[in-house]
């Protein structure tokens, strides 16, 4: 396993991890890293993408994008839930996808890059 997969793995596990919890926080009490909070949804997942793509090069990057989405949409239906006092939001989805496309947009450039060499196994 080369040393960027081995950075990137843990390092996705602990984004991920932080990215869950802060969503489902309730609102009072998340961090917060931005004035808005698609751009917070953004780089949550801009830096999901790419640390996923990293981490797992032969990967296809349509099925890293589906798990992605998948939690986005995970974490807006966790929002739906009334004790949390968090608001469910179709365009918090939209703005997650939108920074999974472009993170694994960037991922995909870097594999046509003649230097990138994804490992086999």
């Amino acid at each position: 396993m080369a040393l960027i997969e081995r950075l990137a793995r843990p390092l996705f596990w602990a984004a991920l991890i932080f990215a869950y919890g802060a969503a489902i926080m309730p609102q009072a009490e998340a961090p917060h890293i931005a004035a808005s909070d698609k751009i917070e949804h953004m780089i949550a997942f801009f830096t999901l993408a790419l640390l996923a793509g990293l981490g797992w090069p032969r990967r296809a990057l349509w099925r890293t994008g589906l798990g992605l989405a998948g939690v986005g949409a995970a974490i807006e239906i966790t929002q739906a839930i009334p004790m949390l006092h968090r608001d469910a939001n179709a365009m918090d989805f939209l703005a997650d996808c939108a920074a999974i496309l472009f993170g694994l947009g960037m991922i995909a450039a870097i594999r046509l890059l003649p230097a990138y060499r994804a490992p086999t196994d």
